[in-house]
């Protein structure tokens, strides 16, 4: 979109379709077992069977059941899309994406296009942390100069260059960029504001924050958080006195503490969890389309002359993967197969392709580049996207359909595979990765994913080795069009020159499942997998 004044209110050649093979290899038993895998153990008897959290939430408290570790509130390292929810509730922004997946004013009560490079802020009359002490234009500057410096940074690589701060007066600044920067209203939405004395290049344990709560406990290694309402909350005031936060990894444990009234929301439900949910008494599962796109990723940094640095093979790599059995037996319906190198429902976003079935055509391609006796090791941390672990045992079948040998290693969550992923630990073929939009922009995620330089692969920034000069050059271009309609050509563009690179050995779009207790009201669940905290309540 072209940003108009805000006011606050109160090498590889392009795939020829392929004729629709003979079905191969895949008996309904093995189906069957996939499928089954997804949501094994959901079935669960007694809460005393599983590890879920104990204790029964009071009237006025909000329990919330995530399925990853939440390590910080702070949100320079640990983004991933249910962490945002809670974030947000403590730490905010001088924007937000709100419904419509439209930015709304949060801190900022002006944010404006000043001129293509320049941008007019000001902050909003009154906001302060929850010690009372006043939001400063010291404390913007400070944290971007400290988003700046994290290393391994998701959201440092969504910014095509991070904004200076020039002051302006007491409660008013300009946000400079050498390069016009259209979505920057979308991408503030992502840098939190702290106060400048505490804020660090790292993750923060502690600190102030200027949601509509604060920390009353903390036990980050357990991932569980106790918030109340911060009593200086300069907004409306939040519904809920308490909201506590657990993490609970085993998807049975949730869906067990969710029925038996332990937990209020779980999030990140499997097709067959969010089954057995619907129609119960007393729940209420939620869904809506996500902007998230989950990804076997290849590693981009295979050294020249390695089969996989061949966009040949792994292009031939793809026709291996029964796309169409893993979203309906697998995946149960919940997830679209990728037509793009982002999700669809991006704005901005274009079909490039698709990925076709073929396991004959992958064995004979492999044979004619010379790649037999392939060994692909597979990664992916526990969580990533639901039913993550069936989606790896099936693909591995897959590719053993065709000749290749794969190997399966699974992290858990909060262990070390952002060095993995880095290019900084072990070596790697194809990682299961999730890459969320958090600004409902085609733009920002493929700067993100396809962005790469040599300067960013030099911290290990560049997203899993992803550096194509001429992708990047084009992704430049189009990133600093301050008009729709030219950006939206040459997005289209970039996206078809991506997809010719065969970045990923297969890619969907999930949609977004949450489910919640009917006590729960007024959770507004976005595309991008989070809600706003302060406005749901409880009754009954």
């Amino acid at each position: 979109m072209t940003p108009t004044p805000q006011s606050a209110p109160p090498d590889a050649p392009p795939r020829e379709p392929s004729p629709e093979p003979a079905r191969e290899g895949f008996g309904r038993r093995t189906l069957l077992r996939w499928g089954a895998a997804g949501g094994a153990g959901v079935a669960l008897g007694p809460l005393a069977a599983c590890a879920g959290p104990t204790g029964a939430p009071g009237p006025g408290t909000l329990t919330l059941g995530l399925n990853r570790s939440l390590v910080s509130l702070d949100n320079k390292l640990n983004q991933f899309d249910a962490a945002v929810t809670v974030q947000r509730a403590v730490r905010q922004a001088l924007t937000r994406i709100g419904p419509g997946m439209k930015p709304r004013l949060i801190l900022a009560d002006r944010f404006e296009m000043a001129e293509p490079t320049a941008w007019s802020v000001r902050l909003r009359d009154g906001v302060c942390y929850s010690d009372g002490s006043p939001i400063t234009v010291e404390d913007v500057a400070t944290a971007l100069g400290m988003y700046g410096k994290v290393n391994g940074s998701f959201l440092l690589g969504l910014f095509p260059e991070l904004p200076t701060v020039e002051k302006t007066g007491p409660r008013t600044f300009l946000l400079h960029t050498r390069k016009p920067v259209p979505v920057l209203d979308r991408l503030m939405a992502n840098i939190h504001i702290t106060p400048a004395a505490a804020n660090r290049p790292e993750e923060l344990q502690t600190g102030l924050g200027s949601g509509p709560y604060r920390v009353l406990k903390a036990n980050a290694g357990a991932g569980e958080y106790t918030l109340g309402r911060n009593p200086k909350y300069w907004g409306a005031r939040p519904r809920i006195e308490t909201v506590r936060v657990r993490f609970v990894p085993e998807e049975s444990s949730r869906v067990v503490a969710l029925r038996s009234g332990e937990l209020d929301v779980v999030d990140t439900l499997t097709p067959d969890s969010a089954e057995q949910l619907t129609g119960l008494p007393g729940v209420q599962v939620e869904e809506t389309s996500g902007v998230r796109m989950c990804q076997l990723f290849y590693n981009f940094r295979k050294p020249e002359g390695t089969p996989l640095a061949d966009p040949r093979v792994r292009r031939a790599l793809t026709y291996a993967i029964d796309g169409d059995a893993l979203v309906n037996d697998v995946l149960n319906g919940s997830a679209e197969e990728a037509g793009g190198v982002v999700p669809l429902a991006l704005e901005g976003a274009v079909r490039t392709g698709s990925y076709a079935y073929d396991p004959g055509k992958a064995r004979a391609l492999l044979r004619s580049l010379g790649a037999t006796d392939l060994r692909i090791k597979i990664i992916w941390e526990s969580g990533e996207f639901a039913a993550d672990t069936s989606v790896m045992e099936a693909v591995l079948d897959m590719l053993k359909a065709v000749g290749v040998r794969a190997s399966l290693q699974q992290f858990e969550p909060g262990g070390d595979i952002l060095t993995w992923r880095q290019g900084r630990a072990g070596d790697w073929d194809v990682i299961g990765n999730g890459y969320g939009s958090p600004t409902g922009q085609a733009l920002t995620t493929l700067q993100g994913m396809y962005g790469g330089t040599a300067e960013k692969e030099r911290t290990r920034d560049a997203f899993m080795g992803y550096v194509i000069p001429r992708v990047e050059q084009q992704l430049t271009a189009a990133s600093t069009e301050v008009d729709d309609a030219e950006r939206n050509k040459r997005l289209a563009v970039v996206q078809k020159a991506i997809w010719d690179t065969w970045p990923s050995l297969w890619a969907f779009a999930p949609k977004t499942l949450l489910a919640r207790r009917t006590r729960v009201r007024g959770l507004s669940l976005l595309p991008i997998n989070s809600y706003d905290l302060s406005a749901v309540r409880l009754e009954g």
